[in-house]
């Protein structure tokens, strides 16, 4: 259990979150129904190893917001929709209106959906009382808002926003890769992305290169900036991180894994608790790190 992609907003750290497991169980997942597309809900993070809908280590909380969507293809209704018209046109000698076409649609799409194939789906998040984050794991703003949408449902008022960085991440990143000094701990990767500041202008996507080699180099003379830019943080972790703010590529390297590895553990769930402290911990202070670097604005008290 390991998450790839960060989308992080944050919150009031004073939000009062400790009846949170029996607040989200009145918003627990139900199965679709059968005229739904689709349904979601509160999950138990760690499936049938512990059924609790939030797993909680030293104020750090792991919620999973799981789904199930009817798998009901436009095609194939489109499909037997215009067999439908055809049948009509045929008999009557005229093809059937605008109205009689989404009448015959709904109907098709409501005689399918009792027997349409289910599939499951989750989104993992953690949420950080002391930094007063929460962090989805998606690349996805749009995704990251319905997880979000989730909890303020569950809790009543959630007052998450996007984090906002009070400097031009482009701007960092671009000067990490001009020879600023990086913040202690954070390396560069071998990987990023440079867009020239004009709307059409070219966008050079880079992967296992040299990042402050020569050829870097000529694109940032030629004016080029730095939109995304892959990073280390003490060989523990890498990830890229955008200038929007999203981390993506999160990857817990061998100097961080081995400390799984180093210690033996009796069943599934400890197995899983040790992964969600290890990632929760990891996390922490690489969001510290860019807090800094970025100055990165908290959420009204």
């Amino acid at each position: 259990m390991f998450f790839r992609n960060l989308t992080l907003l944050r919150f009031p750290t004073s939000l009062d979150l400790t009846d949170l497991d029996t607040q989200l169980a009145t918003c627990a997942l139900k199965p679709v129904g059968l005229l739904e597309l689709s349904s979601r809900g509160f999950v138990a993070p760690m499936g049938q190893h512990h059924e609790g809908l939030d797993h909680a280590i030293d104020g750090t909380h792991w919620l999973t917001v799981g789904g199930e969507d009817k798998l009901l293809p436009g095609a194939v209704v489109n499909d037997l929709l215009q067999k439908k018209l055809a049948v009509i046109e045929e008999k009557e000698g005229r093809r059937p209106g605008g109205r009689t076409r989404k009448r015959l649609k709904e109907d098709l799409v409501a005689e399918l959906l009792p027997r349409a194939f289910v599939r499951p789906v989750r989104t993992d998040a953690l949420l950080d009382t002391k930094l007063g984050v929460i962090v989805v794991d998606t690349s996805s703003r749009k995704n990251a808002e319905a997880v979000v949408s989730e909890v303020r449902r569950a809790l009543g008022s959630f007052p998450a926003l996007p984090v906002n960085a009070e400097v031009a991440p482009r701007a960092i990143l671009t000067g990490w890769i001009a020879g600023d000094a990086l913040p202690e701990g954070l390396s560069l990767g071998d990987e990023c992305e440079l867009r020239d500041p004009s709307d059409s202008g070219a966008v050079v996507k880079v992967q296992r290169m040299e990042l402050s080699g020569e050829e870097i180099a000529k694109h940032l003379e030629a004016g080029k900036q730095v939109t995304r830019l892959a990073l280390v943080l003490d060989d523990h972790v890498s990830f890229v991180l955008g200038e929007d703010l999203v981390i993506r590529k999160f990857k817990l390297l061998d100097g961080a894994v081995d400390q799984l590895e180093s210690s033996e553990r009796e069943d599934v769930r400890a197995e899983l608790e040790a992964r969600f402290a290890l990632m929760s911990g990891e996390f922490k202070r690489l969001f510290l790190v860019l807090e800094t670097a970025l100055k990165l604005s908290k959420a009204d008290a």
